[in-house]
């Protein structure tokens, strides 16, 4: 289910963080208490066999998380795009697979801060791990928001 807010989001438990892409999609899990994130390799599109909606349920129910966080790429005057409109779209189509409160979160700027995160590595290494960092940039951001909102 899709929720507005973080007010219902689970306080505790761990919690996956998702940067859907056309050609890859990011992923990153924090552990139980929240303070580590972990990037997990991306999930890449073509080869997908079965659709990225189920491939990340799949990976939520083996991760044990409790709630699922998209990052939501809006402009930067945070009016919704074509890619917003998609990656809502996604998240809906997510919502059959798995039964997991879901929230979106902007992303503005997310893959900057990633890209930075990584420091100065080969353009092909920043291809391959940038979905996912910037999974771990919006989790951390998202982790962020609801220690704000609940302290």
């Amino acid at each position: 289910m899709i929720l507005p807010n973080f007010n219902d989001f689970p306080r505790t438990g761990r919690i996956m963080g998702v940067d859907w892409g056309a050609r890859r999609t990011g992923v990153a899990v924090s552990d139980a208490s929240r303070e580590f994130v972990f990037v997990r390799p991306p999930i890449i599109t073509r080869q997908a066999g079965a659709s990225v909606a189920q491939q990340i349920a799949d990976l939520a129910r083996a991760e044990n998380v409790v709630g699922i966080v998209i990052g939501l790429p809006l402009r930067m005057d945070g009016t919704a795009s074509e890619t917003t409109d998609a990656v809502r779209r996604w998240g809906t189509e997510l919502c059959t697979y798995v039964d997991l409160p879901i929230v979106f979160i902007d992303e503005t700027l997310t893959s900057a801060a990633a890209q930075e995160n990584m420091g100065r590595v080969r353009i092909s290494d920043i291809k391959r791990g940038l979905d996912s960092e910037s999974a771990r940039v919006i989790l951390e951001n998202a982790i962020a928001v609801m220690g704000r909102l609940h302290n």
